[in-house]
């Protein structure tokens, strides 16, 4: 059976495609529109949907509209509460009745859609889905925290042959989500966009607020917790756009992450005493703080974490399609990879650098030429394959460079036009990564976690260490992606360093590069040396001589 899911009702609209139990594409409308996170969370862009990346999906199976079995829609506005807390004041109602329409929108955007079709999945069943589903494990404890969705705000249950059976949820206002929102809005950020700034701050300081966030943020012993009200001008002044943050911003920063990480850890002791199992996935915004998940694993009781790589709002779409899949008895089958999304032919890329009437190379040995320029410290961009969906870049889209010359964390913040308080992270193949790498999960392909870079190896790859002396690796497989693995061994073969930088390939402010315009735009614009467009390599040199 085919099954189309659709997120589209707070932020990160996306689309997914399962066919007979498989995953077949996934994507963010923002690789495709090219606006950060598609649109803004507010009630009146509640009808915006994922056309684009929807009829993406559907190419890419050669289906038509008309050819599904069924649309997952993830959230049921039956289940929202009119007036209650937690909503967006006075204009609640026009979401609801957003939402409420939205088959037959879903049908006017993709002609030939039935709109009896379209099917309300639960929005927290539909993130809930996206971990347990599409986890290698048929069995599994799971655990969703975010803002919120129609009237909660998590669920925590576990999954056993495909059935989800619900244990605990937390309704609102109470949502760890909506909390770190608005400090991160204090905190002068963009709320519901950048909240992972905050958990980079928050390294730089002190929790001396701690025992304060323990009496208004904590876990009641019956799978839920309380967020009380919470004046953050008491503790660090509101910071606007462009300000300086001081060390009471850095110390609120710390002092919140780590009550996080401790209420993560009593929800989580508190679902594995009434499931037993060994392995807790996860989803929801929360899950995509890499610090509370490795203190999840290494502290918390289940022997194995594992987190959807897009487990923000955009996962739903996964998530839904898999629930109506599992539903319609198909065998649900583990999603494959990340790399969900969009892909280019050699003879399609080079097509693209005729047009761009650029010069270009394709090298015998793609993974040796790159290494040397990787070695000489030089900025590559690097497109290659299927896009990534979820927000980390795994080597598909990625901005790569030498770790052993700590001047590149500047050097690549400057490019990227970023906070330089914000690390960049190393990749490693994964048979070399516990020699380097202590405490968090190995292997960990996502960038989910952080880990403890080893004392012997910090002066040595300095500029992907952070100001903690963590960082937030990606373990690569000689199996899944045997270029990759070439080019970090050729690499060590010519600095003795097994790791590389990686880093998304966008600026600040732009969705990370997903087509070949993209990959040129961002190489025309930022100071790179060199784009890797497939087995082509791009100098700069020779593109602007002259």
């Amino acid at each position: 059976m085919r099954f189309l899911g659709i997120n589209a009702i707070f932020h990160d609209p996306a689309a997914a495609l399962v066919v007979d139990g498989e995953v077949i594409a996934a994507a963010e409308e923002e690789r495709f529109s090219r606006r950060k996170h598609g649109k803004r969370p507010v009630p009146f862009s509640a009808w915006e949907l994922p056309e684009l990346a929807a009829a993406w999906c559907l190419e890419q199976a050669g289906l038509r509209p008309e050819d599904l079995d069924g649309v997952a829609y993830s959230y049921d506005p039956e289940l929202v509460v009119p007036g209650g807390p937690g909503q967006d004041g006075h204009w609640e109602d026009l979401r609801t009745a957003y939402a409420r329409r939205a088959p037959t929108f879903l049908a006017t955007a993709l002609p030939g859609l039935d709109a009896a079709q379209v099917r309300f999945v639960p929005h927290h069943i539909a993130h809930a889905a996206s971990a347990g589903l599409a986890a290698p494990h048929r069995e599994s404890a799971v655990l969703v925290c975010d803002g919120r969705g129609e009237a909660v705000s998590h669920l925590a249950g576990h999954y056993r042959d495909g059935e989800l059976t619900v244990l605990a949820s937390q309704a609102l206002p109470h949502s760890l989500g909506l909390m770190y929102e608005d400090l991160t809005q204090h905190l002068g950020f963009l709320r519901s966009s950048d909240e992972y700034k905050v958990m980079a701050l928050a390294s730089y300081g002190e929790p001396r607020f701690l025992r304060e966030m323990r009496d208004l943020i904590y876990a009641t012993g019956d799978g839920g917790f309380r967020v009380e009200r919470i004046d953050w001008s008491v503790y660090a002044k509101a910071l606007g756009k462009g300000e300086k943050w001081t060390a009471d911003h850095a110390d609120l920063a710390a002092s919140v992450q780590i009550r996080l990480e401790e209420v993560l850890l009593d929800l989580a002791r508190w679902l594995h005493e009434r499931t037993g199992d060994r392995c807790l996935t996860m989803a929801g915004g929360v899950a995509l703080n890499c610090v509370a998940n490795t203190r999840l694993f290494a502290e918390g009781p289940f022997e194995e974490v594992w987190v959807q790589p897009a487990a923000g709002d955009s996962g739903t779409a996964l998530g839904g399609a898999l629930h109506l899949a599992q539903a319609g008895g198909d065998p649900v089958r583990p999603m494959p990879g990340a790399d969900l999304g969009r892909s280019w032919t050699d003879e399609e890329l080079g097509a693209w650098l005729d047009v761009a009437r650029v010069p270009y190379e394709r090298p015998a040995d793609l993974a040796a030429t790159v290494a040397a320029e990787l070695a000489a410290d030089r900025v590559i961009a690097w497109f290659q394959g299927r896009a990534e969906y979820g927000p980390r870049a795994l080597g598909r889209r990625s901005l790569l460079a030498h770790p052993g010359n700590p001047r590149n964390t500047e050097r690549l913040n400057d490019v990227k036009g970023r906070e330089q308080f914000r690390p960049i992270a190393p990749m490693v193949l994964a048979e070399r990564a516990s020699m380097i790498f202590g405490r968090g999960p190995v292997p960990s392909p996502h960038m989910l976690f952080v880990h403890d870079v080893r004392p012997e190896w910090r002066d040595r790859i300095p500029a992907v260490v952070h100001v903690d002396g963590t960082a937030r690796i990606q373990t690569v497989e000689r199996g899944r992606d045997p270029l990759l693995a070439r080019l970090l061994e050729e690499f060590e073969a010519r600095t003795r360093l097994p790791v590389v930088v990686n880093t998304s390939l966008n600026t600040a402010g732009r969705p990370m590069a997903d087509d070949p315009r993209d990959a040129l735009e961002c190489f025309g614009s930022a100071p790179v040396d060199v784009l890797v467009l497939g087995p082509y390599v791009v100098r700069r040199g020779a593109v602007f001589a002259g």
